[in-house]
Formats: structure tokens, sequence, C-alpha cells
């Protein structure tokens, strides 16, 4: 299970009711963010989610309405000491532009107070390896070069078949762990126990897909194939479809359409324009593709791989909001 909390949903320039782009990912103890628009921090604060744990950040692209936030961002981190480190990932521009932000504004004349480490996205490479799950890199076509969307996907698992140990008479204990593991054992009556003597079929495990902004979609079907969730960006409605391909943006149509083709079991549609009510939004991407929803901000979802998501109502206990003393309080 994935949980996805959105920080910011609006295209641009924020709203009223939308701040600018950014995305946590929640997977068990470990928490990542999606792009750092402008007030990302309080959007953080907000959701009750906290800083705890949120030190791994992937950048899509270069574009200030998805990394101006890092810059309050990181100061809180640094002044607060709520974090050991931070890592972030992005293309080279979005690194570069960050670094800049950081070592000539933030930190001008001074060393950061926690270590910063940089890592240049590659396309289609492993950037992150949990428990049981991992985060891959793959490029899209927006404005600009290196713009990258990312795969967090569950290890895929064997269920153990406690019908046909108990046949076999396998005691319960570690020899079971072994073949759960891959390995062989041999018991005590000199009989071989094989892996696939007590293992089911393979159960893929579940798939969340964000891809930032693009300005295509049919080059990243490999990618968004069979996604328990799709997180995409529907900056205009198909009446606007010209000035779409015009500013290297999608319709609420294209997303769809690819949710359909891709076999795609829910939609989240985000990066939203101010020019259109959530409503004509809704009733577009849901003519073509009905597992649809348009986020808003603060917005919060379980994900699973056998289920719908699940809309989360967590009420969090206060440590988790952070509320630490700065440093010489």
């Amino acid at each position: 299970m994935f949980e996805l909390v959105f920080l910011g949903t609006s295209a641009s320039a924020p709203s009223i009711y939308r701040g600018l782009p950014a995305l946590a990912v929640l997977a068990g103890e470990q928490r990542f963010l999606v792009d750092c628009g402008e007030g990302t921090q309080r959007q953080i604060l907000r959701s009750g989610i906290g800083f705890k744990r949120l030190n791994r950040i992937f950048l899509t692209h270069a574009h200030l309405d998805h990394i101006l936030g890092l810059g309050g961002l990181l100061s809180t981190y640094g002044r607060w000491e709520a974090l050991d480190e931070v890592h972030i990932w992005g293309g080279l521009p979005a690194i570069e532009r960050v670094q800049n932000l950081v070592y000539q504004v933030i930190f001008r004349r001074e060393t950061p107070p926690v270590p910063i480490y940089f890592y240049r996205t590659m396309p289609d490479t492993t950037l992150f390896e949990g428990r049981k799950f991992s985060v891959r890199a793959f490029p899209v076509s927006h404005r600009g070069r290196e713009c990258y969307g990312y795969i967090f996907e569950e290890d895929a698992r064997r269920p153990f078949l406690a019908d046909k140990a108990e046949a076999l008479g396998l005691p319960s204990g570690p020899e079971r762990s072994r073949l759960v593991t891959g390995e062989t054992i041999v018991l005590k009556d000199g009989r071989i126990v094989q892996p696939d003597d007590v293992l089911g079929d393979v159960i893929r495990g579940t798939k969340v897909v964000v891809t930032g902004d693009l300005s295509r979609t049919d080059d990243i079907h490999e990618a968004v194939r069979d996604a328990d969730a799709l997180v995409i960006e529907a900056t205009y409605l198909d009446r606007d479809a010209e000035i779409a391909r015009q500013v290297g943006h999608i319709t609420a149509r294209q997303a769809a359409e690819l949710a359909r083709a891709c076999q795609v079991k829910y939609l989240f549609l985000t990066h939203v324009s101010r020019r259109y009510r959530e409503y004509e939004v809704i009733e577009e991407v849901r003519k073509y593709f009905p597992n649809s929803y348009v986020a808003r901000d603060l917005d919060h979802f379980a994900i699973f791989r056998d289920k719908l998501p699940q809309k989360v109502r967590r009420e969090f206990a206060a440590a988790d909001d952070d509320d630490l003393p700065e440093k010489g309080e």
C-alpha cells in the first residue's frame, strides 16, 4: 500500500483553493516528496504528516512552480534540525537550478546545517530501494531537457500456501521462512522441498505512477501500464487542446485516454488551471475514464493493489507536526 497526500494541485500559479505542485508519497516508514512548489512547507503542516522522515525529494523538471518551495523547506529543515540529511533527485537542469538556490541564496555565506545530497536522475533507473518496494524514473516529454516521472512499486511476491505445507508435513518455524525466500530445504526424513512446492503464483505489488508535467502521452505507455493509481497533469480541457499543444501540456481527455489504453485502475488529475471550474474537468475526464478524481489540496488517499483508493481521514499526534524549538531557544 502507498499513500498519496496532495499538497499542491494548481498549475503555474496558485489559486485561492489550490497551492503550487507538490505531492507526498508515504510507503510505510518511508516518506517522499515529488516536487516542491512555493508554500509546500505550510501545506505539509496543514496536512498533518509533519516533516519527520520527509527527506527524499524527487523533482520532475526545472520549472520554478515545481521547485521554489525548496528554499523555505530546506531553511526550515536546517533551523529546526528535524532531519539528519536531505536527498534530492532530478534532471540536470533541475539540480543545477536548485543548487543555485541553495548555495547562492539560502546558505550563501554558511554551510548548510544538514548535509544535502544531489543525484542526477537518469532514464529508466531505480533510484531508491526500500523494504519491499522501489522507486524508478522514466523520461517524459515536456518543455526543456531531462524531465521525469516516477514509479513507486511494491515488490512482487508469491504467497505461502499453508495447506500444501501441511500436506507435506512441513513443520512450523524457520524452514517455512527459508522456502519463502526461495531456498530449498531438506527435511529430517531426507525429503527435499522446493519453494515451488509451497508457494503460489506471483502477485504483482501495488504500482503508483506520477508523471509530472508532459506534452504527450504516447511515449509513456510502458511506464504507466497496469498502474493502480496514475497521478498526472490535466492543465487544459479538450476545447483548448491547441493551446495545450503550443505550451507543452496535455488535456484532461488525453489523460483519461492514456489511463484507459494502459489499463490503469484509478486516475488522479492535478496541475489544474485556474481558468476552469472543477466540475468542468470532472465532466470531461469521466466521460472517457469513469474511475477518475480531480485532486484537491490536502486530499489523502491510500492506494491498494486489490481495491479502489480509500480516502484517509487520520488524526496525527501533535509530535508529528515537528513543533520543535529553533536553535538558541
